[in-house]
């Protein structure tokens, strides 16, 4: 991948992606994701050669500089959170590729998104606590953001929130589900039973998988 044209192309194969031309100067070209217009893909020419801007992942970030010359902190970007990569031929496509790919991934990812497949992991007749979906979303310590996260549940058909519990394997608040009862009733439909608005952790609770402990 040597042109401005591959790299435009390969960007814009994302889903929800568009090209965008926002300086009114022909060298920038980007692609940006069209829902949340955040951008993961800077193209201009510099230096005679073409030159892309993309999001850094902290784990793989100085990988890729030490690795290749022609990887470098991010021209005109804060050089912690982007690389540059210089199109002048010594960079493998399929690392590009990558390195694309990374910064896709980055700048579409949200917690509440995780939070919300992690929920749809919690298998019927079981259930997770908050610090469980935490985990499952890739954070420990956002047990608080998994509550806010459900209480705005936008799809309960299919994001179960009703399977999410306290610590303590208590259910939540009666106006949590629009009445008295109605998570305790939706779980015992799935074979889940409650005694005193509680949850036995022991026999009903969600077990992760190693790692995830």
């Amino acid at each position: 991948m040597t042109t401005r044209e591959d790299a435009l192309a390969f960007g814009l194969s994302y889903p929800d992606t568009c090209q965008d031309a926002p300086f009114h100067d022909p060298n920038w070209q980007l692609v940006r994701i069209k829902s949340s217009k955040k951008v993961f893909l800077w193209t201009y020419e510099k230096d005679g050669y073409i030159n892309l801007n993309v999001k850094a992942d902290p784990e793989w970030r100085d990988y890729w500089r030490s690795a290749f010359a022609s990887v470098t902190a991010g021209y005109h970007l804060n050089k912690e959170h982007w690389s540059t990569i210089i199109l002048d031929g010594t960079v493998p496509d399929d690392a590009i590729k990558n390195m694309i790919d990374e910064s896709y991934r980055m700048v579409t990812d949200s917690p509440t998104k995780r939070i919300y497949e992690a929920v749809k992991k919690i298998p019927k007749g079981k259930v997770a606590t908050y610090g469980q979906v935490a985990q499952m979303a890739g954070n420990p310590r956002m047990a608080r953001a998994v509550g806010n996260a459900l209480h705005k549940n936008p799809d309960p058909s299919t994001i179960p929130c009703h399977r999410v519990v306290n610590s303590k394997g208590e259910l939540a608040g009666e106006f949590v589900f629009g009445g008295p009862g109605v998570q305790a009733s939706r779980l015992a439909a799935e074979g889940v039973m409650s005694e005193d608005g509680k949850i036995d952790l022991k026999k009903y609770g969600m077990t992760l998988m190693k790692g995830r402990q």
